[in-house]
């Protein structure tokens, strides 16, 4: 690989992921955004219960769909046939979907490969509040109207975003959360999993889904320099809480058991057992 003709940012991103696996930060972003303006309760309706939201999200799918499949067909995302789909039937009461988190299209990946299975018509996708409120032009209207649910740093607004994520799930909706956190840009590892997404699954008493992308170098350079990443969902099988353990102690074994399947995959398809380069780690 010529280094002279790599990406710049991708070069700093790649050194800043190396650095942040020795340090154990998992959760932390890599890409060097801006600062994110605070999500008030009013800039957002979870639920689209305006017309306008109803309208900006008909036209936002329709586009974002256009724009992804375009990208599929030049041959910029490259997907292989999905592994594991006979666990989908689990979506069709309301579901969780978690899932690695590594570029921007990975949400659309997993639509691409679970659509025709979704038992209503959309995916539902968590979002960090910057990627709602940072954004001017086609993707901000993609990521503030494509069925997305933005976090906010606003207490109130975090209301709002915990009883909407509830109401979709009461009435069979299937959301995507990363319980990665932050986006490492083509990291083939899983990631430690924060808690919040499985809390969710347990309030509303429907399953998480395990999903898992795993990816491979094609012969094609993208236009930073790197190999295009040949994609695999597999999708692993549904994990239910267990309501007689209590809402923590439930959440915490969903959560762990994600993490143990979509651990044992990585290994089972890169054919190397899982380590991370963690100091703190490597020193116990």
């Amino acid at each position: 690989m010529d280094e002279m003709k790599l990406a710049p940012d991708r070069v700093e991103v790649l050194k800043k992921i190396e650095e942040y696996e020795k340090k154990g930060w998992f959760d932390q972003d890599v890409e060097n955004d801006p600062p994110a303006p605070e999500l008030l309760p009013d800039k957002v309706d979870y639920l689209n219960k305006k017309l306008s939201s109803k309208i900006a999200t008909k036209w936002a799918n329709l586009l974002g769909d256009n724009f992804f499949k375009k990208m599929i067909k030049n041959g910029q995302v490259l997907i292989e046939e999905p592994q594991g789909i006979e666990h989908l039937d689990a979506l069709k009461n309301g579901a969780i979907i978690t899932c690695n988190h590594f570029a921007v299209p990975d949400n659309y990946i997993i639509f691409h490969c679970i659509r025709k299975y979704l038992p209503r018509k959309y995916l539902y996708k968590i979002i960090r509040e910057g990627n709602y409120t940072n954004f001017p032009g086609f993707l901000g209207f993609i990521l503030r109207h494509c069925n997305t649910l933005p976090l906010s740093s606003n207490k109130r607004t975090m209301v709002n975003f915990m009883s909407a994520c509830n109401t979709l799930l009461k009435r069979g909706e299937t959301i995507l959360i990363y319980p990665e956190q932050g986006m490492w840009w083509n990291y083939r590892k899983p990631r430690p999993f924060k808690l919040g997404g499985f809390k969710m699954a347990v309030r509303a008493n429907v399953p998480v889904v395990p999903m898992f992308i795993t990816m491979q170098d094609s012969e094609t350079l993208g236009g930073d320099g790197y190999p295009l990443q040949r994609h695999t969902l597999h999708i692993m099988p549904p994990i239910y809480p267990d309501q007689s353990l209590g809402a923590k102690v439930c959440a915490e074994q969903m959560r762990d058991e994600a993490y143990a399947v979509c651990k044992a995959k990585y290994e089972e398809v890169y054919g190397i057992p899982l380590t991370y380069t963690t100091e703190k780690e490597m020193q116990e």
